[in-house]
């Protein structure tokens, strides 16, 4: 098996999974905030047939990859949400919004440590090794996408999750101005993805910085085998 190909199966899932995971999130927030359109509409669901996105759950990421970025990312379909139906909108919008984002941070700490278990289990059960290392190589792969996947939607374009929060942030008259821009947003992103490369490296450089402190903590633990070397 080429390691491109590789890679790509070992990729898929636990960004997929990541992606799921970040709207089921925000469909369990607004839920907790009084709000449960998702619940109604079936969105509050694990099966990702449910949170497909065609551009952002597929082509997004299959294009970072099929061009090699130093980082693969990508998003859901929304989940729906009624903010009117939140006990208190201000304090519900911001949980909602950041609720995606920090479930992506959590899962990212988690797997540090579950790294360094498959390491310390595959070097006592030696006939595992090679598929325990394998598992290792999603799971890094799955630190660096799901910090990618929080810094990503922090960015305050809407409607990403970061706008959520800058709005909060601005001057009133400013804030409604900046919530405007959100029927140009799309056009937005794609035009940052497609020639804002300087401005979204500077963006990503502390989850750079994050992901290789993490790379460095969990390398002594990490197993060799012919599908890892």
């Amino acid at each position: 098996m080429s390691p491109t190909l590789l890679k790509f199966l070992l990729v898929a899932p636990i960004l997929l999974f990541s992606m799921v995971a970040h709207e089921y999130a925000h469909g369990y927030a607004a839920y907790r905030q009084g709000d449960d359109t998702a619940h109604v509409l079936g969105r509050l669901s694990w099966n990702p047939l449910r949170h497909i996105d065609p551009f952002m759950t597929v082509l997004l990421p299959l294009m970072l990859f099929l061009v090699n970025a130093p980082f693969i990312f990508g998003g859901a379909k929304p989940v729906p949400v009624d903010p009117s139906k939140y006990r208190n909108i201000r304090r519900g919008d911001i949980i909602v919004s950041m609720a995606g984002i920090v479930t992506n941070l959590l899962i990212a700490v988690l797997l540090v440590p579950l790294i360094v278990a498959l390491g310390t289990l595959g070097r006592a059960l030696p006939a595992i090794n090679d598929t325990l290392a394998l598992v290792q190589v999603m799971f890094l792969l799955g630190v660096t996408i799901n910090l990618a996947l929080a810094t990503f939607n922090l960015i305050p374009i809407p409607p990403l999750d970061g706008s959520h929060v800058m709005k909060y942030l601005l001057p009133l008259s400013w804030a409604v101005h900046y919530q405007r821009v959100a029927r140009y947003g799309f056009i937005l992103l794609v035009a940052l993805l497609s020639f804002g490369r300087p401005v979204l490296m500077l963006w990503f450089t502390p989850m750079l910085k994050l992901n290789a402190v993490a790379a460095d903590a969990v390398f002594p633990y990490l197993l060799t085998s012919p599908w890892t070397t």
